[in-house]
């Protein structure tokens, strides 16, 4: 049976940790950058079916030091950084079992059934009422839609779980640089003693500085026209506010549609891809703009707006448990980029990586999307740690926005129409408000 573990070049073997516990990574193992320890840890747990207790409160810091204190917390971080079951082999042997590349992306409730072994009794009995039908391992089932797994810090209540986003190691494509391997941190549990090395001095590869200028030339970075000033003692309505919000989503995605026209890798992709990309991306593209690009109006002058619509009793009353989600998510989202100032390169690279989705269905070139999302993910990465040497960890907290991005845009679709005028008062209120005390 052929393995598709990678062992890491001795020359940059120093700078890779792992993203379990932050020792030093050895390759990829089981679909992320390991160590030994966790690569053996993940697939001991898997092959014996062990179920693990933590005596603390299922979040206890992963490091060198403390990975064997909680074996529970480890094998759930194992899960939430996407390490695949499907990649170890049925008789227990050294080497995979598949070529997949990077790591998969579950759900927290088939996290939560395979730390309580639920999985492994379900599994159980499949095999014992299938028999030999079925040859393939039992192993991590993606989520049939194209939303990954969400994660935040949202309130107490809601556990923080957030699948790692893709890990690849192939070289930038087509250029002649090293390759770049991912070093991804949990977002939010990710212990600030794990080992890292100082900043290196370093340049930005000419390819990767062409292409992001090119990304760049391609954004619409003019103000938004659509008018959102309004007169002093004016109340909006519920209808009127849901107008001005139909007239920003026009315009929005009337650029999302000149944007796609001016990319570089335009002429390499078939109209219909392109349709098909856009008809399954542009809540996302819009929601990361308006986050970004575009925030000082949305959070300002919008804001301003909203402010003048007050809902009614009733409006208040039926609002969802969803939309109660979405606003909690976005508020945080919010601060998540207040904090981290995105520019426009970043904002770019983002854009791109989050728009060249192969996972989405009905794709005709989705190994050549593939490609194109490594060369922007690897961009980004090499402008990230050129421009930024003294934060080693803004370009993962970058690429584990997008996640959440998707999820929100997901989640965003099963709010009723009549409820978005209140929920975007809450949140753009909410918003404006903490960043006036900052």
């Amino acid at each position: 049976m052929e393995t598709w573990e990678v062992s890491v070049p001795d020359d940059r073997a120093e700078q890779r940790t792992c993203l379990i516990c932050g020792d030093r990574a050895t390759g990829l193992h089981y679909g992320i950058i390991s160590c030994e320890g966790c690569k053996g840890f993940f697939k001991r747990s898997i092959c014996n079916k062990r179920v693990y207790r933590c005596s603390r409160d299922k979040n206890c810091v992963m490091s060198r030091k403390q990975r064997n204190r909680c074996q529970y917390c480890r094998l759930l971080k194992c899960l939430q950084m996407g390490m695949n079951r499907k990649a170890i082999r049925e008789d227990g042997m050294p080497g995979g079992r598949n070529k997949s590349i990077g790591p998969v992306q579950i759900s927290e409730e088939e996290i939560e059934r395979i730390m309580s072994g639920q999985e492994f009794e379900e599994e159980a009995n499949h095999w014992s009422n299938h028999g030999d039908s079925d040859h393939s391992s039992p192993g991590n089932r993606a989520s049939e839609s194209n939303q990954p797994s969400p994660g935040s810090t949202l309130s107490s209540s809601r556990s923080v779980e957030l699948n790692g986003f893709m890990a690849f190691r192939e070289q930038y494509v087509g250029m002649s640089v090293p390759p770049h391997y991912q070093y991804i941190p949990h977002l939010f549990s990710y212990s600030a003693h794990s080992p890292l090395l100082p900043p290196q001095a370093r340049s930005l590869d000419p390819q990767s500085y062409s292409l992001i200028h090119q990304l760049v030339s391609a954004e619409d970075l003019e103000p938004l026209g659509t008018p959102m000033l309004i007169e002093d003692g004016y109340t909006v309505t519920q209808a009127e506010l849901f107008a001005l919000l139909c007239r920003l989503a026009d315009e929005l995605l009337f650029r999302q549609i000149a944007w796609i026209k001016k990319l570089p890798f335009f002429c390499e992709l078939s109209i219909k891809d392109y349709t098909c990309l856009l008809s399954s991306t542009w809540q996302e593209l819009i929601l990361l703009s308006s986050l970004t690009v575009y925030s000082k109006q949305i959070f300002g002058e919008l804001a301003d707006v909203t402010a003048k619509y007050s809902p009614s009793d009733e409006e208040l009353h039926r609002f969802s448990d969803e939309g109660m989600e979405v606003i909690e998510r976005l508020i945080y989202l919010y601060h998540k980029f207040h904090q981290l100032k995105v520019s426009n390169e970043e904002y770019a690279c983002m854009k791109a990586i989050n728009f060249l989705n192969q996972d989405i269905r009905g794709l005709a070139s989705a190994s050549q999307l593939e490609q194109l999302n490594k060369r922007y993910w690897y961009i980004c990465q090499d402008f990230t740690e050129y421009k930024y040497t003294h934060q080693p960890n803004r370009f993962p907290d970058l690429m584990m926005c997008l996640p959440e991005i998707r999820y929100i845009a997901g989640k965003m679709v099963n709010v009723p129409l009549e409820q978005l005028p209140l929920l975007f008062k809450v949140v753009l209120h909410s918003c404006k408000t903490s960043a006036g005390k900052e």
